[in-house]
């Protein structure tokens, strides 16, 4: 790792701390020594088939304590869009409860007469009609947010396509451009960092992307250590054009770090 040691991290979720539906052996125990030790940390993930609160009860499921109010995902910021905007009609082309983010801060989600399209990975709803759906009101006016633009994830059966297929897809039709609003977007993980407290260069970002989770975090500022588990393919990280300035065989041997 570089000799410019991080005080804080933030860590990405699947493919870090789980993969599929098993945890990564060690990784509960790194948490801990890093919570004992000192170290701030938040959890950063492009995960948008689950709201905050499911997302921390998967977790759970799976032997970590981790509050929702450590983990970011892109509904968050996608909201604090929207919000700021002053509107409140959306779109949202997702699956899973998702919603529920949305719906707890006043958002109406509706299917007519909406100032935003949301767009994150909707897994079996990416149907014919519930794209033409999304074309047909950003060609009519409304704002295309993309949750995220990832190309695919490592489910236990293996790669499944994620939600920037699609978005790529949207985007050819309308001619128009989405907001990205989840990595590798720098005010994402500026939102995390603030809440932290800590500036980019204090921190380091721990991925098994090697472009949103790695270069995403390098762009911002921050240290990008990317782990061999999950989505990582060696072949892919050679064609990336990115350097991590660390990688390890998983987030488990970060314990000789701190």
């Amino acid at each position: 790792m570089s000799e410019i040691r991080p005080s804080a991290f933030l860590i990405d979720l699947d493919g870090v701390l789980y993969v599929g539906r098993s945890p990564v052996p060690g990784a509960r125990e790194c948490l801990e020594l890093m919570e004992e030790r000192g170290y701030r940390f938040r959890f950063i993930s492009n995960s948008t088939r689950r709201c905050r609160a499911s997302v921390a009860r998967r977790l759970s499921e799976m032997g970590y304590s981790i509050q929702p109010e450590r983990i970011f995902t892109p509904s968050v910021a996608a909201i604090e869009k929207i919000l700021r905007s002053g509107k409140r009609r959306c779109y949202l082309l997702s699956t899973g409860d998702l919603h529920r983010d949305f719906e707890d801060a006043g958002i109406v989600l509706a299917d007519e007469d909406v100032d935003f399209v949301v767009v994150g990975d909707a897994g079996s709803r990416f149907t014919f009609e519930h794209l033409n759906i999304a074309f047909n009101h950003v060609l009519e006016g409304a704002d295309m947010i993309a949750l995220e633009m990832d190309r695919y994830w490592r489910d236990s059966d293996g790669l499944v396509l994620s939600a920037g297929p699609f978005v790529a897809a949207l985007e050819y039709a309308t001619g128009k451009r989405a907001t990205l609003v989840g990595k590798p977007s720098p005010d994402f993980f500026n939102m995390s960092l603030r809440d932290m407290g800590v500036r980019a260069c204090e921190a380091a970002m721990v991925g098994d992307d090697i472009i949103t989770d790695v270069g995403g975090a390098q762009r911002a500022g921050m240290l990008g250590i990317l782990v061999r588990t999950g989505k990582y393919r060696p072949e892919l990280v050679e064609s990336s054009g990115v350097t991590p300035d660390c990688v390890l065989d998983s987030i488990a041997d970060l314990v000789r770090w701190l």
